[in-house]
């Protein structure tokens, strides 16, 4: 399994694809296909049949659908704009994620 630079909960931009320029909330990280889903981005059309347990109804279901890790460029809550994922080591031996903007450097991780 990789270690990937963005986690769940993390706000990011989509830098390529149909949905560039968009950016939102990471859902879930799947980190063996090196993909991510990402709040209300590529949105899917998933056809169900009627399920007594799970939906009655049947229908069109619409959900998220993953996007390659690297087509997302993490978002930085400072300066709020896309950017490259550095690491740096606090007095603690904590090892924690840095805005790598020229100007920023702050940290994104709260620790």
């Amino acid at each position: 399994m990789k270690r990937l630079k963005i986690h769940k909960g993390d706000q990011v931009m989509v830098v390529s694809g149909k949905e560039a320029g968009k950016s939102g909330k990471v859902m879930r990280v799947e980190a063996a296909e090196g993909r991510v889903v990402v709040e209300h981005l590529n949105m899917l059309k998933k056809h169900t049949k009627p399920n007594p347990k799970k939906n009655p109804q049947g229908g069109v279901i619409e959900r998220e659908g993953p996007i390659d890790i690297s087509n997302v460029m993490l978002m930085c809550p400072s300066c709020n704009q896309p950017t490259r994922v550095g690491y740096r080591f606090t007095e603690g031996g904590a090892k924690v994620r840095v805005c790598r903007r020229p100007g920023c450097g702050s940290d994104i991780d709260k620790a």
